[in-house]
């Protein structure tokens, strides 16, 4: 091995060893679960300056299929590109979602119909489960209109780089994943919107106190207050009397 090579191998590990570490202090949940050979391929890569798209497509894809979340996934690769006092450019994280997407093929929701950005489902996802809402109420003579409702939220705040703009669709996904319990039906409508599906319940006021609080908190902690509406919108939106009525209301709230 070359001197320069030498030199090269001994920064690359240097520098995966200060991302080790600042990662697992600040963004990463699981320490034990964190390293990964793909680590070493976009340390090299950076620590080289070299195109990392390749890498971190394989990273992402390694993130995804051992159930760590994008907002997570998109944490832990701008600590490394902090550590080297730049940001990674759109093409990298374009990589790194496209990874990241591709390994939830195999999971319970289609990559298809997920939103890379957010980790959430797709408004076209969130349609497929309004017909069931619809059709479990109509089987039981009820109205969706009479037992679900919407809760729409509006973060968006003027242009945003594509770099901060993941870091805030991510915020929201980790924020509306937290705020309620597996299983509710939710979906980014892009630019800043999102909804939820949630029963018509004496929970409601509560449920929604929740979402805001969780949108608050994600949004101090990653420090992109300043990327989104103050205070964000958030309201309760009616379901119509049908479920075309309420595929075409989700087409009119898209972005």
């Amino acid at each position: 091995m070359r001197p320069s090579e030498q030199l090269h191998d001994a920064t690359a590990a240097s520098l995966r060893e200060q991302w080790r570490a600042a990662t697992v202090d600040s963004v990463w949940l699981r320490p034990g679960d964190w390293y990964h050979p793909a680590v070493d391929a976009v340390t090299e890569a950076v620590a080289a300056r070299r195109d990392a798209t390749a890498p971190t497509f394989r990273l992402g894809e390694v993130r995804g299929g051992s159930g760590v979340g994008i907002a997570e996934t998109l944490d832990d690769l701008a600590v490394l590109y902090r550590l080297v006092d730049t940001e990674p450019g759109l093409d990298v994280l374009r990589s790194l979602c496209e990874g990241w997407s591709a390994a939830k093929d195999t999971t319970e929701v289609h990559g298809g119909c997920m939103d890379a950005e957010s980790g959430l489902p797709t408004a076209d996802y969130l349609g497929v489960r309004l017909a069931e809402t619809y059709g479990l109420a109509g089987k039981h003579a009820h109205h969706a209109f009479m037992t679900h409702c919407l809760v729409l939220i509006d973060v968006a705040a003027g242009d945003v780089p594509p770099w901060r703009r993941m870091a805030r669709s991510a915020a929201m996904g980790r924020a509306l994943t937290s705020a309620l319990a597996p299983g509710h039906p939710m979906a980014s409508l892009g630019g800043g919107a999102f909804a939820v599906l949630v029963g018509r319940d004496w929970e409601l006021g509560e449920t929604v106190r929740r979402m805001r609080d969780q949108v608050n908190e994600h949004a101090d902690r990653l420090q992109i207050t300043e990327l989104m509406r103050q205070p964000p919108r958030i309201w309760i939106e009616p379901l119509p009397e049908t479920h075309a009525r309420a595929v075409n209301l989700l087409d009119d709230l898209r972005r």
